[in-house]
């Protein structure tokens, strides 16, 4: 009963939040910034469309619904990986959990992203014929911390939260003039910085494997840049996830599994979207994944696979996703994992 006194308040919480953010009011879109927030990162996600708010992983899940990664099965889980994203944009990240005390406490967990987009040439205004003038190159970046925390309130319910600190630095402004004195030069930094907060929870239904999740990303204060005020690309989300081999007799879990998911999506500053997503996992060992959400301009079906092998105890993956992106070149994502055994101490 407490349960779902507790379970109902988070709903009531997450369904008047998502009133003061906007769902089903007119407002401006593409109005955002710190976009990078945005970009599903790990492979096993991108692969199923991110349709993962309802979904269970270990220490990947703090970057989508942290609720997600508080049934981790062992003590330690450490990913690593590299998303290469349109216009040659290359995404790093990883993420690690611990359980200490048995989870008796919940899980602790920090994730980290950093964005280089490439060398780009500075230039000036003046320089003769041409208009303006070189200054040599520079490389803007972004880059995100995160720490984390979930647990498991009962066997049904589970909550997760974190608090994320972001960074963009789009280099320096060169502005050369000439006077009486001779030749000046002002410099001028473009960074800004945030801090950014997600909320999460996932609840059991309570028929065969059903499960339903929630979640609320990059809430934050607005940010000032030069002259205009932008916001962080707030979404938020609610899903469903089944294994629905459960509906069959016949199938053992170690063997089989096939878990479908769906999110309905409402970002800050574009429209709602559906996202599907299917895996079929054979043995425990071999993964198969797609995914698609609409409506999108270029971003179309995604494919994917997973492998894991148990070493000595440790469990390593291996996991990758391919995403068709219309006029631009397709998105490749690669995520590592590996997952340590409960010791008892």
């Amino acid at each position: 009963m407490k349960t779902n006194k507790n379970f109902s308040l988070i709903l009531g919480i997450l369904f008047i939040f998502s009133i003061n953010t906007g769902v089903g009011q007119n407002r401006k879109l593409a109005q955002t910034g710190f976009k990078f927030l945005n970009v599903a990162t790990d492979a096993r996600f991108g692969a199923m469309g991110e349709a993962v708010t309802a979904v269970e992983s270990y220490s990947t899940a703090m970057m989508f619904n942290p609720a997600g990664m508080a049934n981790m099965d062992g003590l330690a889980d450490i990913s690593f990986g590299q998303t290469k994203w349109i216009a040659d944009i290359n995404y790093t990240h990883g993420t690690a959990a611990f359980k200490p005390f048995s989870g008796e406490y919940g899980i602790i967990g920090a994730s980290f992203s950093y964005v280089d987009y490439g060398t780009l040439i500075r230039t000036t205004s003046g320089g003769g014929d041409i208009g303006y003038q070189e200054l040599g190159t520079f490389k803007p970046y972004a880059m995100s911390f995160g720490v984390s925390y979930a647990i498991a309130l009962s066997d049904k319910f589970k909550v997760g939260g974190t608090v994320r600190y972001a960074k963009q630095n789009l280099g320096e402004d060169h502005l050369i003039g000439f006077a009486d004195s001779g030749r000046t030069e002002v410099r001028k930094s473009y960074a800004e910085n945030n801090y950014a907060y997600d909320f999460g929870i996932m609840y059991k239904i309570g028929y065969k494997s059903l499960q339903m999740g929630m979640s609320v990303k990059n809430f934050a204060q607005e940010i000032e840049f030069v002259s205009e005020s932008f916001q962080l690309p707030l979404t938020f989300r609610i899903g469903l996830s089944m294994d629905v081999l459960d509906l069959l007799e016949g199938f053992k879990k170690e063997d089989h599994s096939f878990l479908v998911s769906v999110d309905a999506v409402h970002h800050r500053d574009y429209p709602e979207q559906i996202a599907f997503g299917g895996e079929y996992t054979f043995m425990n060992m071999f993964s198969a994944r797609f995914g698609y959400a609409t409506p999108t301009d270029e971003k179309g079906i995604t494919l994917g696979f997973g492998v894991q092998q148990e070493l000595a105890s440790y469990r390593v993956k291996l996991d990758y996703a391919y995403c068709d992106f219309g006029v631009f070149d397709a998105v490749h994502r690669i995520t590592v994992n590996f997952t340590l055994p409960n010791y008892n101490f």
